[in-house]
């Protein structure tokens, strides 16, 4: 039995190694000089002669990418806040009008309640470059673009959270709903006392989907900030850094990647409450 364990975790360990090598090799580069990567990447970087390798561990280990980066570089600071502006609104949006929307889709009968869903089903499918050249135009008729609100106005009403939490919302049992009205609780009351509570867990599960999808946006910045370079948020810092300073690179994608990181390893029982409501019953 220990033997068999062991085979099976050794094989699991052998399964993860190509998700976790690429980030040893970036938190391994970002405490090496630029000389060291320059030596291990170059040929990748700069077209030299020879053999790109990677060592395991730093020759020698520093922090000076950590201070570039930190204290002489303003634009990370700045790309950095954009990228909060941008993201946190959107989650807040998020909660406030795509958990309503579905309680009502989960609870609640009214006509074309079926047409409707099908058409946020597919927006969800959609992916941004089918709707890139209409949500243009419309944030440009509206005067939008190259402001911060072209990224949170139309990533407020994504469809994607709707369908996550009809789920969670679809699994509250009856019972509690109907023992709940004949206590004499209204609707609202219900939404906020009963359904909330028990699609916590799917809450959490959305915001911390939502914050890793638009905290590594790329398209959108790209398509709708395209002449506002000090509005961009924080993924298309890293493309602006030059191969010389690829120990500087390697430090800010471990900055950009830290918050995600914690989040996700917060919400991770949170996520899993989530599958297990998802299955409850009456």
């Amino acid at each position: 039995m220990k033997i068999r364990r062991g085979l099976k975790t050794c094989l699991l360990l052998l399964m993860t190694l190509p998700v976790w090598v690429p980030v040893w090799m970036l938190v391994s580069g970002s405490f090496m000089g630029t000389a060291e990567v320059y030596k291990n990447v170059g040929p990748v970087l700069d077209k030299a002669s020879g053999m790109a390798v990677w060592q395991v561990f730093p020759e020698f280990p520093i922090l000076r990418p950590f201070v570039e980066l930190l204290l002489d570089s303003p634009d990370f600071f700045k790309m950095f806040w954009n990228s909060c502006i941008q993201v946190f609104p959107v989650l807040l949006g998020q909660v406030c009008i795509a958990v309503p929307a579905a309680w009502a889709f989960a609870r609640f009968r009214f006509k074309g309640k079926k047409v409707l869903y099908v058409l946020y089903i597919l927006l969800m499918v959609l992916p941004f470059q089918v709707t890139m050249v209409s949500s243009y135009l419309v944030l440009d008729r509206l005067n939008l673009t190259e402001t911060h609100l072209a990224l949170i106005i139309p990533n407020i009403f994504s469809a994607f959270p709707v369908f996550i939490m009809e789920k969670f919302f679809r699994a509250v049992p009856v019972s509690l709903i109907e023992a709940a009205k004949l206590d004499g609780s209204g609707e609202f009351y219900i939404f906020i006392k009963v359904g909330v509570p028990i699609g916590a867990p799917g809450i959490l599960s959305i915001v911390i989907l939502g914050f890793l999808e638009y905290w590594n946006a790329i398209e959108q910045p790209l398509t709708f900030l395209v002449r506002r370079k000090d509005l961009w948020p924080l993924p298309l810092y890293l493309p602006e850094i030059t191969a010389g300073k690829a120990g500087v690179a390697f430090a800010a994608a471990v900055i950009m990647m830290t918050p995600a990181v914690l989040l996700f390893l917060y919400g991770q029982k949170y996520l899993e409450q989530g599958i297990a409501a998802s299955g409850l019953k009456e």
